[in-house]
């Protein structure tokens, strides 16, 4: 079968690396080759810029600057893993992709066209097969979070158009993001997250569930 591409998004703290554990045993215990990778990072020159982008120490970021290593990082994932990835395995999961420069650059910090022009010229003409928005509030979520980054550190309103963002996205391309509350209790994550996944993808029967 083709690779499936799947990515995840949402809020600082709304629990996605949980959720991607969960489903990257899920699909192996089921038979299917899975990587993950993240964004940015996941390559060497992706996790320097990874850096930059969090340090608080970097308040002098520019907005532009900061859109800029997005994608730049987002390229380098791309063009030295990503590429490779869709003819190894069944299943590929990041944790973010454009989704997230659209939100963040482009609602949030308010770059709106140029954010759009520049996504659709740095993806590579890659776009995810489905994509999960872990939904929580901006409040609940920075609550979760001990020790903030640069990003994570931005005041609430910051935060709140972000959710706006995100569940705008959702409503524009209904067939292939999908939103899930992430206020629930784990279990009930998972399961809406597992449905999700046999609702897009026709051949996946994933019960029995592996457990975490």
């Amino acid at each position: 079968m083709r690779t499936k591409f799947i990515t995840f998004e949402g809020l600082e703290g709304s629990g996605k690396s949980s959720v991607i554990n969960f489903l990257e045993k899920l699909l192996k215990a089921k038979g299917f080759s899975v990587v993950v990778f993240r964004e940015p990072g996941s390559t060497a020159v992706g996790e320097k810029i990874r850096q930059i982008l969090l340090d608080k120490a970097n308040k002098k970021l520019s907005r532009h600057t900061e859109l800029l290593l997005y994608l730049a990082a987002r390229t380098q994932l791309i063009e030295e893993k990503l590429m490779g990835a869709f003819k190894k395995y069944d299943f590929i999961i990041c944790d973010r992709f454009f989704d997230s420069t659209l939100v963040y650059q482009g609602y949030a910090l308010g770059l709106g066209a140029i954010v759009e022009k520049s996504v659709q010229m740095f993806s590579l003409g890659i776009t995810p097969d489905l994509t999960l928005v872990l939904d929580v509030s901006a409040r609940e979520g920075l609550k979760r979070i001990k020790n903030k980054d640069r990003i994570e550190s931005r005041p609430i309103d910051f935060h709140n158009k972000l959710r706006k963002g995100y569940l705008a996205l959702a409503k524009k391309y209904p067939d292939r993001i999908k939103v899930i509350n992430a206020q629930a209790n784990l279990e009930e994550i998972y399961k809406r997250t597992e449905k999700a996944l046999v609702n897009k993808f026709k051949f996946i029967r994933l019960r029995p569930l592996l457990r975490h």
